[in-house]
């Protein structure tokens, strides 16, 4: 018999009341009952990334955070960065610079990436790869990305 919880959050601006078993990731959870596939489940060990999501505010890997855990919590997963418009510079520039190839990190890495810029991040190479380093893409070898990312920084400061 597994157990369940009745959790309600807010997912993307739109308020979710689910019973869901007590040990389920977030990750799953917005996948399997809300229907949110944008959010990747990678390693499932919370190291590649693909997972990333932002819970009340800070960026965390939605495979590591049981959805209990998420109950009154406010998320947004990459639909709503996309749906909200925040970051949409970033999302151009990945297309711009050809820094998403197959895709599957692209959610989590995009993620992660507005987490930098809005975080102040400047346009140094180094930087951005530290903050980006537990992120895995195997497709990019992370020089388009980088590009991305500085392209994004130096377009803010200019406006």
């Amino acid at each position: 018999m597994h157990e369940t919880r009745t959790i309600s959050l807010t997912v993307n601006g739109e308020t979710s009341t689910n019973a869901v078993p007590v040990r389920q990731n977030l990750v799953d959870f917005l996948r399997n009952t809300l229907g949110l596939t944008g959010s990747h489940v990678g390693c499932e060990h919370g190291v590649c990334g693909a997972c990333t999501l932002e819970v009340n505010g800070a960026m965390v890997r939605g495979c590591l955070m049981l959805a209990v855990q998420a109950d009154g919590a406010e998320i947004t997963t990459v639909e709503g960065f996309a749906d909200s418009g925040r970051g949409a510079d970033l999302r151009q520039a990945f297309v711009d610079r050809n820094a998403l190839q197959c895709g599957y990190c692209t959610p989590g890495m995009l993620a992660s990436a507005l987490e930098y810029v809005e975080g102040g991040g400047v346009a140094d190479r180094s930087a951005i790869r530290e903050h980006l380093s537990g992120n895995y893409c195997r497709c990019t070898g992370y020089q388009s990305i980088v590009d991305a990312v500085c392209d994004v920084i130096d377009g803010r400061a200019r406006s």
